[in-house]
């Protein structure tokens, strides 16, 4: 298998520190990367909206960028000796790669940890240079501050969160504890699930729609947008669903995690919200199909997805009814011509073995990276033996990534408290289907009610 990452390397470091005691930077222009062809790097002292990287409240940072990668340090003057490696998600196709701050920087930096983040040396769905590239933040911390951490915690946050997942199996002793949250935990599942929630579509509006091969043909997507266009209108969006619009939402809610609650809330926003590029033209869950860049995310050889064995089901109930049945005979079936690898080349396959706690937390009403990611996790970790060292606790919310501070830094304190004692934090049960579909579900670790998630927590 071939990926961005496998570009040839030349070694180049350009580094600058950036003491607390300095003045605010200047922000430079981007640079041409060392390692990746057509890339660029921005200056990793100044956030995107050009405001500038300063260090909080007495804290000390440094910045550079090594190898193609931009990176960012802050260690606070009162360093507890520990660690947060964080990796950022997806970030689309372009050739400019840049380094932000964790959402927990705060919060971190309160309880005396120091943090460090890469922009990685590529973009796209290349998770395997995002593990190479926060993997090395570790020796880059001792190099730049001149202490090693005693203590290394690895986080991420949806593409991250599958970056975090490898991490920790292909470098089994160099964490303690590790934290993904809205994270693709189920590796190539979430290209089933945006396959599957296309050929269903499809086969309920009696479209004769095809899966490209790669490389794929240039006009391909002209022709699956006018494939669309004529599902759209009998499927309804947003506020405006058909009957048959919502039959599709109930398959949907089945491969995207289960019946549970505020799935109709959450299915009439994803339904209705602008896809991303390159198919911004059309509703964001048509605009997921995979293989639309040349394989699966755009970095496999092939096509990883599948759906040769797939039983689609409208409710939780195991007797097929004449729909069901109709509707599997009439789906378009995919094959898959790869797969997840066992390295770091194309889309890394995540096992599901940690050898350390791991405390993952997944909004309900996500129908991008879907909470059925968790689940999937989870099966395997339990396959695994290693079930005990998962805890996954859901959040009631619609968007992707929807947390608030509170209720990340409550995960990140169990996490740590998890770490030092050995005692094993609550999660949920998401793997019991009853708990799921339960009206409370999510309500446990929601701090902050969402209006929009249209479904109160019971009193």
């Amino acid at each position: 298998m071939r990926s961005v990452a496998s570009l040839a390397l030349v070694v180049g470091i350009l580094a600058a520190p950036s003491p607390a005691s300095a003045d605010p930077p200047v922000c430079g222009p981007p640079v041409v990367s060392t390692t990746q062809p057509g890339y660029t790097v921005a200056d990793p002292d100044c956030d995107v909206n050009g405001t500038p990287f300063a260090p909080l409240g007495g804290s000390s940072v440094w910045t550079g960028i090594t190898d193609g990668a931009a990176y960012r340090i802050e260690r606070p003057a009162a360093w507890n000796g520990e660690l947060v490696l964080y990796a950022h998600g997806f970030r689309g196709s372009g050739t400019t790669v840049f380094v932000d701050n964790p959402s927990l920087r705060a919060h971190y930096l309160s309880r005396g940890f120091a943090w460090a983040a890469s922009s990685y040396q590529t973009n796209g769905y290349d998770v395997g240079q995002g593990v190479r590239d926060s993997y090395t933040l570790i020796q880059r911390f001792k190099e730049r501050t001149g202490q090693p951490a005693r203590a290394v915690y690895m986080t991420g946050a949806s593409m991250g969160g599958h970056v975090t997942a490898v991490a920790i199996e292909e470098h089994p002793s160099a964490f303690v504890g590790a934290m993904p949250v809205c994270g693709v935990l189920g590796d190539a599942e979430l290209f089933d699930y945006f396959l599957d929630a296309n050929v269903t579509a499809a086969a309920l509006t009696g479209t004769s729609i095809t899966f490209p091969k790669a490389p794929v043909d240039p006009t391909f997507q002209e022709v699956y947008r006018q494939q669309v266009a004529q599902e759209v209108p009998l499927l309804g969006t947003g506020a405006g669903l058909t009957a048959l619009g919502r039959q599709w939402g109930d398959y949907v809610e089945q491969r995207s995690g289960g019946t549970r609650p505020g799935f109709d809330a959450a299915f009439a926003y994803w339904s209705a919200a602008p896809a991303i590029p390159p198919l911004s033209s059309v509703p964001f869950l048509f605009g997921v199909y995979p293989g639309l860049s040349g394989g699966t995310a755009g970095i496999a050889e092939g096509n990883i997805t599948s759906n040769r064995f797939t039983l689609y089901q409208a409710d939780d109930n195991p007797w097929l009814t004449r729909d069901e049945l109709r509707l599997n005979r009439d789906v378009l079936r995919v094959d898959r011509t790869d797969r997840p690898s066992r390295d770091l080349s194309g889309v890394p396959r995540v096992d599901g073995r940690p050898r350390i706690p791991v405390l993952s937390m997944h909004t309900i009403g996500d129908l991008f990276v879907p909470l059925s990611m968790e689940q999937e996790y989870a099966r395997r970790a339990t396959l695994q033996g290693r079930g005990k060292l998962f805890v996954s606790r859901a959040i009631r919310a619609l968007g992707h990534c929807e947390f608030t501070g509170p209720e990340l830094a409550q995960g990140f304190d169990d996490l740590v408290t998890w770490v030092r004692t050995g005692h094993r934090p609550a999660g949920d049960a998401i793997l019991d289907r009853r708990t799921v579909a339960a009206t409370d579900f999510g309500c446990r670790f929601t701090l902050t009610n969402r209006p929009s998630f249209g479904a109160a927590c019971p009193s």
